[in-house]
């Protein structure tokens, strides 16, 4: 069964052997996260990371635990990326974090919506979300399912991101909106 199929896949009826496989994944990546954050080297934290991820985690990136996902393996994470304590990735429809990417403290991102209708609820809609290089997302930042955040980025702290991000602009909010373009070229320690 090729799982990577979901990434992006929009609606997706629910169950059968696709929810077991997804749901022993699942489980695996629980007990991975466990070990991870408590783990006491940097060492073994990108190993088992690696393991959660299916692939190498970079050695230019940072990861602060504890750190938490459902599947994990939908999750590609670039290089510099800093990634602060207690994110929450919700990856099945797929997440991607570009290079010199900055999430603050308890960053969640979310691939992962369902179907409105009652009768359907449990089916999933996967999204992925796509966060672009430079991007800078504060500390509680929520990005929902489907939404890109452009190059170099900012989204204010507690901002809920509903809506595609252009490149080099500021939003906040909830719903998160244009507030203005970002500075650049100038050292510009005062954000009022």
């Amino acid at each position: 069964m090729d799982l990577d199929k979901l990434i992006d896949a929009g609606p997706v009826a629910w169950g059968g052997e696709t929810s077991k496989a997804v749901d022993q994944i699942v489980a695996e990546t629980g007990n991975d996260l466990i070990q991870l954050n408590q783990a006491t080297t940097e060492a073994k934290r990108r190993e088992i990371m690696g393991k959660i991820l299916g692939s190498e985690f970079p050695q230019s990136a940072t990861l602060n635990p504890p750190f938490q996902t459902d599947f994990g393996r939908h999750t590609q994470i670039g290089e510099r990326v800093f990634i602060n304590r207690e994110n929450f990735f919700v990856d099945l429809g797929g997440i991607t974090i570009d290079d010199d990417v900055l999430l603050g403290p308890r960053v969640t991102l979310i691939s992962v919506n369902h179907n409105e209708d009652p009768a359907h609820r449990r089916d999933l809609v996967l999204k992925s979300v796509h966060i672009k290089s430079g991007a800078w997302l504060g500390a509680n930042v929520t990005v929902v399912p489907g939404v890109t955040i452009g190059e170099n980025a900012i989204v204010a702290a507690g901002a809920v991101v509903t809506k595609d991000v252009a490149a080099n602009t500021l939003v906040a909010g909830v719903p998160a909106k244009f507030i203005r373009n970002i500075h650049t070229g100038e050292k510009n320690y005062d954000q009022k």
